[in-house]
This record gives structure tokens, sequence and C-alpha cells, in this order.
């Protein structure tokens, strides 16, 4: 099972609202799920609650590092209550991923996302579960950092907020360490489409000429 959630983000106001904190999003809507708060603990350098499931102890933790240290955080909780890579999820903010699409993998590449990278090496392991929320791409590499430092606009936040609520359908599998199901459940989330245009009004025709 999962005995440890952590979502990623930067800590701050001037934060709070960007595509960057996408996993910060989902672990406070996973904490309203599970009826706890998140509370700052030093001792592992973020915001924590914990929870029992079938008498067994399940964490959140937020780290509040910033993003590039987030791995500190992460291992000093997994170390301090021996829990392996492999019981631990990590959600993030992914940009090859369109808003309202997710997926769910077990290891792999960092892919160049810096929270991931120090977890990779403070771990020591890169075979830990990670959430990939979609916040989407801006087209050029030069625009990335302040891409995912922007807020999104108000579409893109929906999506990205009916995923959050879709990907958490699988919390109960989480729970029960039934992965491959969880992974059918966040897949079956639907990528953002844009609206398509309403034509314009048909004008109306002059009327006629009369002949008087």
């Amino acid at each position: 099972m999962i005995r440890l959630f952590v979502g990623l983000g930067n800590p701050g106001p001037e934060y709070e609202q960007t595509r960057h904190n996408a996993g910060f999003w989902w672990l406070d809507a996973l904490a309203r799920e599970l009826k706890i708060n998140l509370t700052a603990d030093k001792s592992y350098h973020g915001l924590v609650a914990r929870s029992s499931v079938n008498g067994q102890s399940v964490w959140l933790l937020a780290p509040q590092t910033f993003m590039n240290a987030s791995g500190k955080s992460v291992a000093a909780l997994a170390n301090f209550f021996k829990i392996p890579a492999q019981e631990i999820l990590v959600a993030h903010d992914d940009l090859d991923i369109v808003p309202g699409e997710a997926k769910l993998k077990l290891g792999g590449s960092h892919a160049g996302h810096n929270g991931l990278r120090d977890i990779h090496a403070q771990l020591g392991t890169d075979q830990y579960w990670r959430l990939r929320l979609g916040i989407g791409h801006p087209g050029n590499k030069a625009e990335v950092l302040h891409w995912v430092l922007k807020k999104p606009s108000l579409d893109h936040r929906i999506a990205i907020d009916q995923t959050i609520d879709r990907t958490l359908k699988a919390l109960p599998q989480f729970l029960l360490g039934d992965m491959e199901q969880a992974t059918r459940l966040v897949h079956t989330s639907k990528p953002l489409r844009p609206s398509k245009p309403k034509p314009a009004p048909t004008p109306a025709s002059p009327p006629a000429p009369s002949d008087t």
C-alpha cells in the first residue's frame, strides 16, 4: 500500500496559485478527503499529517524546502518511519501532459523536474510512484520557467482541479496497494478540449424596397 503521499510545490503566497504547485493542490484535496489537517513539522521540513487506515499509519507531506530541495523533506520522513520507496507516491506537475489528464507510473527518469531530481538523489532510487498532473507546455523551452511559475488560465485551472477530483477516486486502491487498478482509474482522466467557437449569427436580410 501507499504509506506516504507527497505533494510537490513551492511555499509562500506568491507561489500558491502557480502551475508548479499542482502537487500541493492535490495533497490539499487528499487531506480534505481524509478529513485531516496538515501542520508544520520542522523534523521533516514540511507540512505533515497522519491518518490511520486499517491500523496502518498513512502520512501526507508537503515539503516546505522549495522545489529544488524536495528530497530533503521526503527522505527525512521516509527514513525515520522506514517507508520503502515503493510505498511512496509523489504528486507533481508535468509539462508533457495536457491539463485535464494525469498519468501514474513507478520509477523512471525525473525528466528534468527538479523536485523529482532531488528526491531521486536523497532516496538513492527512482523506484517510487509518481502521479503526473498535466499542466501543459508553453511550446517554447525558453519559456518553461516563466510558465510553471505563472498562474494557469481559468480553463486550465478548472481542468487540473477536475483531474485532481478524478484521480482521488483511486484512493481506495492506493491504500490497498492495488496499483494496477489505481493506474486504470487515473488514466481515465480526459484532457482539456478547446471549445469550438460559436458561429457568428447570420445578419438579418434588409427589408424589400416598397413599390409606393
